[in-house]
């Protein structure tokens, strides 16, 4: 039951530990062309942009299967539970197209202004990172006040940091995802319920027969 309620961050999953099993036993220059190939870079947007923007959110970049297992269990479950399995893949796809598109193209305008190097048109650009920084985004209109204004600001300054200590493409991609994830409130107002800590509690203190 506790997989079935949430299909889509569970498939999800599943892909991903098999692209991650590849990639631990491909050898490097293999792996270079598999993740080249489905890099969603300013060469291959231009050139085969469905292709890319699909196939880069099957493949990590960075941290082990089991950090995002737990980091998915955590925030997309959660949200694919609360939305459904529609309203939380359209949040996803628009954090990940979106800031995909903004950050590449603050990238190009880098490059026309001296600030990149031309080679960065093929750097790599893949993973899962922007569709969970959406969906932590959103989760904000899931939490009841003031629960929610401590939330929110703890996930804008996490993903606004990076952007005064290493700006790059990628730490404004984060960011434009978490954006992207708050002005998706129109695809979730309409839904029911909130989450408190305090009634959490209160909800385990029951269980248990605590007073």
């Amino acid at each position: 039951m506790y997989v079935r309620r949430a299909p889509g961050t569970y498939i999800w999953l599943a892909i991903l530990l098999v692209t991650s099993v590849v990639m631990r036993y491909l050898p490097s220059d293999a792996l270079d062309v598999v993740l080249g190939n489905r890099s969603t870079n300013l060469h291959h947007l231009a050139e085969d942009p469905v292709r890319v923007l699909i196939s880069s959110a099957f493949w990590l970049a960075g941290g082990g299967w089991f950090t995002y297992f737990i980091s998915f269990n955590v925030f997309h479950v959660p949200a694919e539970r609360w939305l459904g399995t529609l309203r939380w893949l359209c949040v996803v796809v628009i954090a990940h197209v979106g800031a995909t598109y903004i950050s590449e193209g603050a990238l190009y305008w880098a490059i026309r202004h001296g600030y990149a190097p031309t080679s960065a048109v093929d750097t790599l650009d893949y993973g899962v990172s922007y569709g969970l920084a959406g969906v932590i985004a959103v989760l904000t209109y899931r939490i009841a006040a003031p629960w929610r204004y401590v939330y929110v600001a703890g996930v804008l300054v996490f993903y606004a940091l990076p952007l005064f200590v290493d700006l790059n493409f990628t730490a404004v991609g984060h960011f434009t995802s978490v954006l992207l994830g708050l002005g998706c409130y129109p695809l979730v107002r309409s839904r029911k319920g909130t989450w408190s800590p305090v009634d959490a509690i209160r909800s385990v203190r029951r269980m248990r027969g605590d007073a």
